[in-house]
C-alpha cells in the first residue's frame, strides 16, 4: 500500500484501482499527446471517441456479449435510471414489476408507482431485508413489461446468487454494487445499469448494458433526455458526456481485463468476503452479521456489535489502523465492509485481524 493511502472500505465513492489511479495521474496534463487534458479534450474529438469505443468494447468483452449489446454512458446516477427504466418500457397497458430486496430496490419501485406502473412481484421487506426472495416467491403480473431486479444490496449485505428465470419478460437489473465482479450468463439480462461509484470507477457517469433492439422501443412521447433510443444512437453524446469518467471507466475495465478477467475477480473477491465472514461466524455472537448466509454478498458485508458504544468505538479505532469507511448506513446502523475489485487482499486481513483483535479487547 503506498504510504499516506487507507483502506477505504466505503460503498462508493469507492476505493479505485492503485495502477488506474496512478495511469490516470501520469497523462493527466498532456491526454495521448494531445497537448491536452482529458477534461479540457472535446467530446467530438476522435481522441475521445477512442477513448469511448474501447470502453464500450472491453466491458462488452469482459461480460461475453456480442454485438446486439451495446454500452450507454448515462448521467443522473443509477437513482434517474429508476425513471428511465419505466418511462421507457412500462408503457402500452403494462406495468413494471419488482423485487423488492432492500433500499434502494424499493426506491425503484416507488418511481414506477409514482407513474402508476408499478407492481410487487415479490418482496423481503417483511423479514428486514435478510435474505434475497426465491424464484418460487417471485410472481409476476399478467401484464408485466419488464421484471427488474437490484442484484446486490448495498445497506442490507445480500446478493442475489442465481439468475430470476422470467420466460419472454424482459429481465433489468441494477448491479450498481457487484457489476463486473465475476462472471454471469448476463445474455439473460435485457438491461443492466450500474452507478460507477462502487467498482467501476468514480461518481458521476452510469454504465448501462442492454439489447440494442431494447434500446430501440423509447417512445417518443417522453422528454428527449430520458430515452434510451436518443442516447444510442448518439453513442451516449446526444449532450456533453462526463469525458473523464468514461475515461477511468475504460481504465477500470482494461485493469480488469489485464487482471484475467472476471473469473479471477470472483476468486479474489469470494476468498476476501470469506475471511471477514469467518471473523463473524466464529466470534460467539459478538459480531452478529444482517444477511441470512444464503444470501450474503461478496462486495458488502453488514453486521453488528454487541452495543452501539463498542460500534463507536469500532469505527474510531479502525481508522487509526487506516481502516476507514467502515460505518454502516443511517437507516440500519451498525458495521458495513464494502470489499469491491479494487481493495486488495492485504487490506481485507488487516481488517480481519483488527476484528479478532476488538473482540478479544472488548467481549
Amino acid at each position: 500500500m503506498e504510504a499516506n493511502r487507507v483502506y477505504n472500505f466505503n460503498p462508493g465513492p469507492a476505493m479505485q484501482p492503485l495502477e488506474v489511479l496512478k495511469e490516470a495521474q501520469a497523462e493527466f496534463l498532456n491526454f495521448g499527446g494531445s497537448g491536452e487534458s482529458i477534461i479540457e479534450i472535446s467530446h467530438r474529438a476522435k481522441e475521445f471517441d477512442a477513448v469511448l469505443n474501447q470502453a464500450k468494447a472491453d466491458i462488452l468483452e469482459l461480460m461475453k456479449l456480442g454485438d446486439d449489446y451495446d454500452v450507454l454512458f448515462l448521467q443522473g446516477g443509477a437513482s434517474m435510471q429508476f425513471a428511465m427504466v419505466p418511462l421507457n418500457y412500462a408503457v402500452d397497458g403494462k406495468v413494471g414489476n419488482y423485487v423488492v430486496s432492500g433500499s434502494f430496490a424499493e426506491k425503484a419501485y416507488k418511481e414506477a408507482d409514482l407513474l402508476g406502473v408499478g407492481h410487487i412481484a415479490a418482496s423481503s421487506k417483511d423479514v428486514d431485508f435478510r435474505h434475497i426472495p426465491t424464484q418460487d416467491e417471485i410472481k409476476l403480473s399478467d401484464n408485466a413489461a419488464y421484471l427488474h431486479v437490484c442484484y446486490n444490496n448495498t445497506i442490507y449485505g445480500t446478493e442475489y446468487h442465481y439468475i430470476p428465470e422470467t420466460g419472454n419478460v424482459p429481465l433489468i437489473a441494477d448491479m450498481s454494487s457487484d457489476m463486473l465482479s465475476r462472471p454471469l450468463d448476463f445474455s439473460k439480462f435485457t438491461l443492466i445499469y450500474a452507478g460507477a461509484q462502487k467498482n467501476l470507477g468514480p461518481a458521476g457517469v452510469t454504465v448501462v448494458v442492454a439489447k440494442k433492439d431494447f434500446l430501440a422501443k423509447s417512445p417518443k412521447t417522453i422528454p428527449t433526455m430520458l430515452r434510451y433510443s436518443i442516447h444510442a444512437e448518439k453513442n451516449s453524446a446526444y449532450n456533453t458526456p462526463p469525458a473523464f469518467c468514461i475515461y477511468m471507466v475504460g481504465k477500470t475495465a482494461a485493469w480488469l481485463k489485464a487482471q484475467g478477467g472476471l473469473e479471477v475477480m470472483a476468486e479474489r473477491n469470494a476468498k476476501k468476503a470469506k475471511l471477514v465472514y469467518d471473523v463473524l461466524d466464529n466470534s460467539d455472537g459478538f459480531y452478529k452479521g444482517h444477511a441470512d448466509k444464503d444470501s450474503r454478498s461478496f462486495m458488502n458485508v453488514t453486521f453488528r456489535l454487541p452495543t452501539e458504544d463498542l460500534e463507536k468505538k469500532f469505527v474510531e479505532e479502525a481508522k487509526a489502523h487506516q481502516l476507514c469507511g467502515v460505518k454502516g448506513h443511517r437507516s440500519v446502523g451498525g458495521m458495513r465492509t464494502s470489499i469491491y475489485n479494487a481493495m486488495p487482499m492485504e487490506g481485507v486481513e488487516r481488517l480481519a485481524d483488527f476484528m479478532e483483535k476488538f473482540k478479544k479487547a472488548n467481549a
